[in-house]
């Protein structure tokens, strides 16, 4: 008899071999799919069953509390260990239970009087024992709940006896945490793991009677999912190993916020997601303050602009977008004065009431000058430049110390930066901004610049866009910088541009008055390791549990916790080999792959012998 049907206990008549002709012993011999399936050998014995080289024990629950909470189970479900769970739920016929609820009332009644004749003092438990008789009985009276006789079975897989009892150990003390007692199926081992098998056969027949709203507790099998129809993968679900894959296009608003420590798998994460967008027909633009995408935009044929005092790529603030069809020219223009009387804010260090007064009126006559007004069409004016507006300020009164306050961005050392027509042309799928080679004096400036310019061409035409905004702790050092990044956040929606905010310093960037107003508008926040000296405040901040807390605090490179909408999971970021050789900042990789390119372009370049 083959395993297989020995398990499902079928049996068979034994042949007689001298009468069975040789071909027919060979077709005998044939090979089924039971006899692939079926473990090589089967042994039973009193406390568990060797199926090949597993060895298998299964249980059996007993006894549950008063009130069992909702999602008690899930911890069983979640955990990351092979076992089978069956649930056998057999309705017991109503009318019956409730003859049997009369006598029980009866008996407990019974014992409270016999109590209370002999004076002595009330039991409790007999109290409580009899209003949850005559509640139940009440609403299984009015078919409000339904009585069933319930069997919840587990069945774990090990490699070992010792790995085996460590597992048992683990359930045993989840669910008893939660008054919920389990015990193995002594010298019916057999028919415990029959029972768990996907046949729907309740050999065990070991069971406790449970109403309906208990029962419901156990559906459906609460397990830590969070997979999309459509999207990218972002990574693998610690809790079962199922895939995180989601689209931040199908939230209600298309941002997401990550924060972790240095080192802990920000960029790499982040390059994960961009490299896997731009296959979906998604424009990324991305401000990167290290120079961490300069190869992975030469790999995807982006553009990469260095922003530096000495580079060749320049932006001015004074450009104006083309108004969108439900603009008018005078909005457009009147929203680019209060960016740019923010920008001088920055520059300035700071502005009193009235110089902000000579600032919005000078930035209005330098506009003026070259004959743009509300009616302009802007597509064929050519915008003035930061030494036109110096200009002009320097004529009007009270301007003059403001005029030379701006003069190391005319004709100083930083004039290079900001005073010339700019050249800088972002119609590709990839366009990253590398903000590297600033000085650190110069990059919430810069980095306001680039957005502003970014925001202008998002306006301009509407596409599906992601704008990543790494180390963004350096926007969050101003208020105007940071006011403009909460405007973006709130905003993009309305042009389908979703905004990525990825920073280390989280201290900075929670004292920021803008800071939580971005976590709370950002659908997708995505927490990785974290340094003991920012998790309360992250605990805060997040509602974390303290396991998720030291979740975080215990985590390697590139684990953390996603969160999407109301749902959570713990996340470990995945890439293929050649994602991995694209998106790496491991300095060992990337100081590999620029020799490789060397090499490569030295071959090339060495004349060919025949």
């Amino acid at each position: 008899m083959g395993i297989f049907d020995k398990l499902l206990g079928k049996e068979e008549k034994k042949p007689d071999i001298s009468s069975i002709l040789p071909q027919e012993i060979f077709q005998a011999g044939i090979l089924e799919l039971k006899d692939i399936i079926a473990p090589s050998a089967l042994k039973i014995s009193p406390k568990e069953l060797n199926l090949g080289e597993k060895i298998v024990r299964s249980f059996f629950v007993i006894s549950y509390p008063r009130f069992l909470s909702e999602s008690w189970f899930s911890p069983i479900i979640n955990m990351d260990k092979v076992f089978d769970v069956s649930i056998h739920i057999h309705p017991v016929e109503t009318s019956k239970v409730l003859r049997q609820f009369q006598k029980k009332v009866a008996e407990v009644q019974s014992q409270i009087h016999t109590r209370e004749e002999k004076g002595l003092v009330r039991d409790p438990m007999l109290d409580v024992a009899y209003q949850d008789l005559e509640n139940l009985r009440d609403q299984l009276q009015q078919a409000q709940e339904k009585l069933f006789d319930v069997g919840l079975y587990i069945t774990i897989y090990a490699d070992s006896d010792s790995e085996l009892d460590k597992v048992e150990s683990e359930i045993k003390s989840i669910l008893e945490a939660k008054l919920v007692y389990v015990k193995p199926a002594l010298f019916q081992q057999e028919q415990g793991y029959k029972s768990t098998l996907p046949l729907g056969e309740d050999q065990l027949n070991v069971h406790s009677k449970l109403n309906s709203s208990p029962l419901s507790s156990l559906f459906p099998f609460t397990s830590f999912d969070l997979t999309d129809n459509k999207g990218i993968l972002y990574g693998i679900n610690r809790h079962n190993s199922s895939l995180v894959i989601f689209d931040r296009f199908s939230l209600e608003n298309y941002n997401s916020i990550m924060f972790a420590k240095s080192g802990a798998g920000k960029s790499y994460a982040t390059k994960l997601e961009i490299l896997r967008t731009l296959m979906f027909d998604t424009d990324v633009i991305v401000i990167d303050p290290e120079r961490e995408y300069e190869y992975m935009a030469e790999a995807t044929g982006g553009r990469y602009f260095k922003i530096s005092l000495n580079s060749e790529h320049h932006i001015n603030p004074f450009d104006l977008p083309m108004p969108a069809p439900d603009e008018s020219g005078a909005n457009v223009l009147r929203s680019n004065i209060i960016n740019l009387v923010g920008l001088f804010r920055l520059m300035m260090g700071g502005l009193t009431p009235e110089e902000d007064a000579i600032i919005d009126r000078a930035i209005t006559e330098t506009y003026a000058l070259k004959d743009i007004t509300a009616d302009s069409n802007f597509a064929s004016v050519e915008p003035p430049l930061m030494s036109d507006f110096e200009l002009v300020l320097s004529g009007l009164e009270g301007g003059e110390s403001l005029a030379q306050r701006l003069t190391k961005y005319t004709k100083g050392t930083w004039a290079g930066f900001i005073n010339k027509p700019t050249n800088v042309d972002i119609n590709r799928k990839f366009v990253v901004f590398s903000l590297r080679d600033m000085e650190d004096e110069l990059k919430p400036i810069a980095m306001y610049i680039v957005t502003h310019y970014i925001w202008n061409a998002v306006r301009k035409e509407l596409k599906k866009r992601l704008l990543v905004i790494d180390e963004a702790w350096w926007m969050m050092k101003s208020e105007d910088t940071a006011s403009f990044l909460m405007g973006l956040v709130k905003r993009g929606r309305k042009y389908y541009l979703g905004v990525a905010t990825v920073t280390q310093d989280v201290g900075d960037f929670l004292k920021s008055p803008y800071g939580l107003p971005i976590i709370t508008n950002s659908s997708i926040q995505i927490l990785l390791k974290q340094s003991p000296t920012t998790i309360d405040s992250l605990q805060t901040t997040f509602n974390l549990t303290d396991e998720e807390k030291y979740l975080l605090l215990e985590s390697d490179v590139g684990e953390g916790i996603f969160f999407a909408g109301l749902k959570h999971v713990a996340i470990k970021n995945i890439a293929s080999y050649t994602e991995d050789q694209i998106i790496t900042s491991d300095p060992s990789q990337v100081l590999a792959q620029k020799r490789a390119r060397q090499e490569a372009k030295g071959d090339q370049g060495a004349p060919q012998q025949k």
